[in-house]
């Protein structure tokens, strides 16, 4: 780990101040001088491995007694950005009206690191491809933008098959962002010019031609809580696995669906570990509504859901397995008891 400066921040102004202050503005946010320090689950990890050398870390913990609020208001749920994972997880109006979020926060990680783990410092996680977390291979365009992607001709079996570019295959890791994708829930972010929202599907990019450019956010903003409208009491997260616990997806699959008189009237479908960014299949979803659901049409949707799909020597499998999650998720949504 490289020396760093350590500033811990009282208010959300305070935070912003120290943020500009630190000649990160035309850096990409996760390789700029400075960077924020929530649970650190990830942060401390990439700065012990020399991935991530800021020259200035801000603690914004202390803001977490406004910042930590859960709240379900009628039929918007607000969830602020330094809820710890483990709270939410538990939390049983969450579990009663929206079990695709509960679920895949328990799903993740370990139990200690949900009890440190904020939500905004979840959605905002770095890859675990082993070429971008290892230094000692030269050849990674997200760490060192120019220099190749080591992945294409090395051992990607957990990869992504969704969403890639000739210069990057590595996936987006966390599982939470498929159930706010899949939700249409908003981001509120925070910075000098103030307050604004964006649809959580814009927070991230897809890697192009620049695949240190995670985001969309500024180096000078912070996200201060998610916004999700009406509720989904019938929604899953099924996310399959090399071992059952502390272990990233192979796939996972987040489905909300709202079905009367046996028919699909609205469907939500997002994608987990085959995708370089949290992954909304829209053409999937749009088979399932007005239709009556069954184990054929759950086949068709999940056809469609890896359309496109670009596979590489060691992530192929990816794709049956993606279908038979996709179709086992939507069977689980449609039998449940609500």
């Amino acid at each position: 780990m490289q020396p760093f400066s350590y500033q811990r921040v009282a208010d959300p102004a305070a935070a912003i101040q120290a943020l500009s202050n630190n000649g990160g503005k035309h850096s990409p946010l996760t390789s700029g001088a400075v960077q924020v320090l929530a649970g650190g689950t990830t942060l401390l990890d990439l700065m012990k491995l020399d991935v991530m050398q800021p020259a200035a870390v801000v603690d914004i913990t202390p803001l977490s007694t406004g910042w930590s609020e859960v709240r379900l208001d009628g039929d918007t749920l607000r969830l602020g950005a330094l809820a710890r994972m483990s709270d939410v997880a538990a939390n049983a109006e969450i579990q009663k009206a929206y079990p695709v979020i509960a679920d895949s926060l328990k799903l993740a990680a370990s139990a200690q690191l949900r009890n440190m783990a904020t939500l905004g410092g979840n959605v905002l996680q770095r890859t675990r491809c082993t070429y971008f977390r290892d230094v000692s291979y030269a050849h990674c365009n997200k760490r060192d933008p120019g220099s190749g992607c080591a992945a294409m001709d090395g051992i990607n079996r957990m990869h992504a098959v969704l969403g890639t570019s000739d210069h990057c295959i590595a996936t987006y890791p966390g599982d939470f962002a498929q159930s706010l994708i899949a939700l249409d829930a908003a981001v509120e972010i925070t910075g000098p010019a103030g307050n604004r929202s964006i649809s959580f599907a814009e927070l991230h990019r897809a890697p192009d031609n620049s695949p240190q450019l995670e985001t969309t956010l500024r180096p000078d903003e912070l996200i201060a809580g998610f916004t999700i409208k009406g509720r989904w009491p019938r929604s899953v997260y099924l996310k399959v696995r090399d071992r059952q616990s502390y272990e990233f997806a192979l796939c996972a699959a987040a489905v909300a669906l709202d079905v009367q008189d046996g028919i699909v009237r609205d469907a939500r479908l997002a994608l987990g570990g085959v995708a370089t960014v949290p992954w909304r299949a829209a053409a999937a979803e749009a088979q399932l509504r007005g239709q009556r659901l069954d184990e054929a049409l759950a086949s068709r949707v999940a056809e469609v859901a890896f359309a496109g799909a670009r596979t590489h020597p060691h992530n192929a499998f990816k794709i049956e397995l993606g279908r038979k999650v996709v179709t086992r998720a939507l069977q689980q949504a449609a039998s449940m008891e609500i």
